[in-house]
């Protein structure tokens, strides 16, 4: 009996441990059973809990503060590895994930930003499991972050701006171009913004940030007159800030934003307008100008610096002046 229990478990582990890994195995526990009397004891097979720790998971990072969208896209990402595996969460291995990541970048084409974030949020998972105590290790451990190509991202120019607001058909795109162009706010924050949302004396508004945070975001006098004069030509009682052009003037969808600013760009011969450009562009105006990049962090909602980084890319020309002031 002791024999076949040595080599039972001998069996099971072969694919996790090399020949000088099962050798020692060996080893150890023929001189641990050595000393017991083994007898043979029916055992349930083990219950497949995954979706209950997923699920557990979920409901731990909802506590913490994410969004409904983040909240989403974890779980369709992990039920999409958990279903490609065909594992217990529990007996993932490193070499599984590494497997399923090649290939779901080989089979969806997906850039290498795509696979890190996957990583990250499976990383998130298995950290979870192991500060629980469900697993003795987290398998990611050992997957580093994904290397990406650090691109510079395109920003509108001056000219482009004046050439989007000079060519406004309607009173409301001039308004949003304004408003996304002076407060630097995310598409998603405008669209949920109401009328009395905006104080015209302090021209600011206070706006529901990822995670349902709020902060404080500030717009320019020229949004301040364009806004105005949008909202006392309108004749509609929705309270919503900006509304569609016809009746029954419904609050404005993101997808109606992305939509009337690429038709515009399109018109314009303007390459790549969109409503997270306007945001880019502020950034970048902002550190080019001197803005500290705490306040800038603070301006845009950001809660890591690095996020922040990323958005604000330094002019050339600026670094050539900087370098002649401080250096040269």
């Amino acid at each position: 009996m002791k024999q076949k229990l040595i080599t039972e478990v001998m069996q099971q582990m072969l694919p996790y441990l090399d020949n000088a890994q099962l050798k020692q195995l060996r080893q150890v526990m023929a001189q641990t059973v050595f000393h017991y009397d083994v007898t043979s004891v029916e055992v349930k097979p083990e219950e497949d809990n995954g979706n209950d720790l997923v699920a557990m998971f979920i409901a731990a990072k909802r506590i913490e503060g994410c969004s409904e969208k983040t909240l989403k896209y974890y779980q369709t990402t992990i039920d999409a590895m958990v279903t490609t595996l065909g594992k217990n969460v529990q007996h993932i291995l490193t070499e599984d994930l590494r497997t399923y990541l090649t290939e779901y970048q080989s089979r969806n084409q997906s850039s290498r930003v795509t696979i890190d974030n996957i990583r990250r949020i499976l990383s998130s998972f298995f950290s979870w499991l192991e500060d629980e105590d469900y697993i003795i290790k987290s398998p990611v451990r050992r997957i580093h972050k994904v290397k990406t190509a650090s691109s510079i991202k395109e920003t509108y120019s001056d000219e482009d701006l004046e050439k989007m607001r000079d060519n406004c058909e309607e009173l409301r795109d001039l308004a949003i171009i304004d408003m996304l162009a002076s407060t630097g706010m995310r598409v998603g924050e405008m669209v949920l913004l109401n009328r009395d949302d905006i104080n015209f004396s302090e021209r600011e508004c206070v706006v529901f940030g990822k995670g349902d945070k709020e902060r404080i975001v500030y717009f320019d006098a020229r949004a301040k007159l364009h806004l105005q004069e949008y909202l006392a030509s309108r004749k509609d009682e929705n309270p919503a800030l900006f509304v569609t052009l016809r009746a029954p003037h419904e609050r404005i969808q993101i997808g109606g934003i992305e939509h009337r600013l690429r038709e515009m760009g399109r018109r314009l011969n303007i390459p790549k307008v969109h409503p997270h450009k306007f945001r880019r562009t502020l950034a970048t105006m902002a550190i080019d100008k001197g803005m500290p990049i705490e306040q800038l962090q603070r301006l845009l909602g950001h809660q890591r610096i690095d996020t922040t980084l990323q958005y604000a890319m330094v002019k050339q020309s600026n670094v050539k002046t900087a370098h002649r002031k401080y250096i040269g």
